[in-house]
């Protein structure tokens, strides 16, 4: 290979994936005798070279001193600069040191194995706009909450304040490559970004990192494709992911063959994004045409039952306690988790108050911090639900100490589903794990309930401002 003063141009290899060693060494000359560059040192953890050699030239063009270093899986940064030494004095056990090399590193990979299963190296880069809606710290920790439900191995997290996102790789072609390093060393097999990345920023950190890259949507979707369990929510989830995926696809990204299968590939599968735009296209318009037929019957059902009896959504921020509340207040068995979006589809059940009042009391899809267009849509089916809804049961996790961040994103959502005119009850779940003073404020709030949805005993008043509201004429 023939390059210039500053650099050669490597032939295309693949990112080494097995416990060995390559089976390459790459010797090459520094004309201004310097030492290796972050960019040799990139190529030697990122290729699994077996060592990587730089030799100084004087103003003779004499070979003068030689720079090596090799990957040490014992070291902090995964790899070991040996002294500069004379070219003269090579060490002679160098087949035997290569050999013990690739032992310890394959033992190092062996023991690890069962944890680095769906390994990821989460990745949050954050500008002092987006610290002022949000902290950092809430923020990174609901990336990890998407994860574990996602059943993705979180390995470690890099965290980045810039003063503005990089147009091309979003935080810099440099922390890129530290990242990837990061990522070889832990054996990570996903890279994700806490923020919607854009079609051009995903394929140049593939390019970088040679790793699959996904962002918050695509974990967000792929929650979304494993819990659907109705038609309506599969079409609405396949929908979602080939509107996402539709300016992704192209026959020269490599980052789309990583994407295909595993986490962030479930849904429309690895044949039909593979299929090219013009039948995604196709895809796309069959897919709405068959939601809006679903939709015009949704309709129907809900105008026929609104002429009956009132109907309350119960609305909130993901894993705030919704579904445990409809299974107390109506003695249901509706699946409740310990985990982000365990309910995508709509659940509706009838509700009796005293003296044959009867109400419809409905369980929609938990909300988060800025969602997603692509996702607000998929969201859309569960959504429509609060339309007709007679009155909103606002479901807070009196808990978290992110609450009122979280309760503010829940009411954005809210007002720009025009939506503001109907009543509301803030209901403050899990009012047994914090103390009474606490409870006393939330109390002193109008339209302000605290309970534990896991304790029935303790529904009486939000029964009751439940059946004022919605009978306000009735004697009590």
């Amino acid at each position: 290979m023939v390059g210039n003063t500053h650099s050669i141009m490597l032939p295309k290899l693949e990112r080494n994936r097995s416990t060995r060693l390559r089976g390459l060494r790459l010797v090459h000359t520094h004309l201004k005798e310097e030492a290796l560059s972050k960019e040799d040192l990139s190529d030697l953890c990122l290729l699994r070279l077996d060592y990587i050699t730089a030799i100084t030239i004087d103003s003779s063009g004499l070979p003068k001193l030689i720079h090596s270093a090799y990957i040490l899986p014992t070291s902090s940064n995964g790899y070991h600069l040996e002294s500069p030494c004379n070219f003269a004095k090579l060490p002679e056990n160098f087949s035997e040191q290569i050999e013990y090399l690739d032992s310890l590193i394959s033992q190092k990979q062996k023991k690890g194995s069962l944890n680095t299963e769906n390994g990821a190296i989460l990745v949050g880069v954050y500008t002092p706009e987006m610290r002022q809606s949000r902290s950092t710290e809430a923020s990174i920790k609901e990336l990890k909450e998407l994860c574990r439900t996602a059943e993705v191995n979180v390995i470690e997290t890099v965290i980045q304040k810039r003063s503005s996102l990089d147009p091309i790789s979003v935080l810099g072609s440099g922390k890129a490559q530290e990242i990837a390093l990061l990522a070889v060393q832990n054996n990570a097999e996903l890279i994700i970004f806490d923020l919607e990345l854009s079609p051009a920023q995903a394929k140049r950190l593939s390019e970088i990192c040679e790793l699959k890259i996904l962002d918050r949507t695509q974990i967000i979707l792929d929650i979304f494709a494993k819990n659907a369990t109705t038609r309506d929510g599969k079409l609405q989830v396949e929908l979602a992911q080939l509107r996402y995926l539709k300016g992704r696809l192209s026959e020269k990204d490599d980052n789309m063959s990583r994407l295909t299968g595993g986490i962030g590939g479930r849904g429309p599968g690895e044949t039909k994004l593979e299929i090219g735009r013009r039948k995604v296209s196709q895809r796309i318009k069959g897919l709405e045409k068959e939601l809006t037929q679903l939709k015009k019957r949704r309709i129907l059902n809900r105008t026929l039952r609104g002429k009956q009896v009132p109907t309350v959504s119960i609305v909130g921020y993901t894993n705030s306690g919704k579904s445990t509340l409809l299974n107390s207040l109506t003695n249901s068995l509706v699946q409740t988790q310990d985990k982000l979006f365990a309910t995508l589809d709509p659940r509706t059940r009838r509700l009796r108050f005293p003296k044959e009042k009867e109400i419809v009391i409905a369980d929609t899809v938990g909300f988060i911090h800025d969602l997603p267009k692509e996702l607000s849509r998929a969201f859309s089916a569960t959504l429509e639900e609060l339309i007709d809804a007679t009155l909103l049961l606002h479901c807070i996790d009196a808990s978290d100490p992110q609450c009122n961040q979280k309760l503010l994103a829940v009411k954005k959502i809210l007002s720009e589903m025009d939506i503001a005119h109907i009543p509301v009850i803030q209901v403050y779940n899990k009012c047994d794990l914090i103390d009474k003073e606490h409870i006393t404020f939330l109390n002193s709030e109008a339209n302000n309930i605290c309970i534990s949805a896991k304790n029935k005993n303790n529904f009486k008043s939000l029964l009751k401002i439940m059946e004022q509201t919605l009978y306000p004429s009735s004697e009590n």
